[in-house]
């Protein structure tokens, strides 16, 4: 019986760079949609502030509050999917920390 090295070497790496990708590519998106959400909350004060509409700022942040509990389970839900190798966690981590 031998025990062959090559292939789970290439499995790690194929787990990493696949996981940087992921975290790199997830890091951006993130950005880019926090970006869009402040830019819309930051719009509706302003309009608020001048007059133009009124907010129940307490259902915004209730609504505010669901949104995110659901992205969250929704997170780990796609991470119980994706294989649970170590490298693709830490290319995953390494990827997220850089983009």
């Amino acid at each position: 019986m031998e025990f062959d090295m090559s292939g789970m070497f290439g499995d790690l790496g194929v787990g990493a760079i696949v996981g940087f990708v992921t975290g790199y590519a997830l890091k951006k998106f993130v950005k880019i949609v926090m970006t869009l959400i402040g830019a819309y909350l930051l719009s509706l004060f302003w309009l608020q502030q001048k007059g133009v509409i009124t907010i129940n700022t307490d259902k915004l942040f209730n609504l505010s509050e669901n949104v995110t509990q659901q992205v969250l389970g929704l997170g780990q839900k796609a991470l119980g999917i994706l294989p649970g190798t170590g490298a693709f966690v830490a290319g995953f981590y390494l990827g997220f920390k850089k983009g």
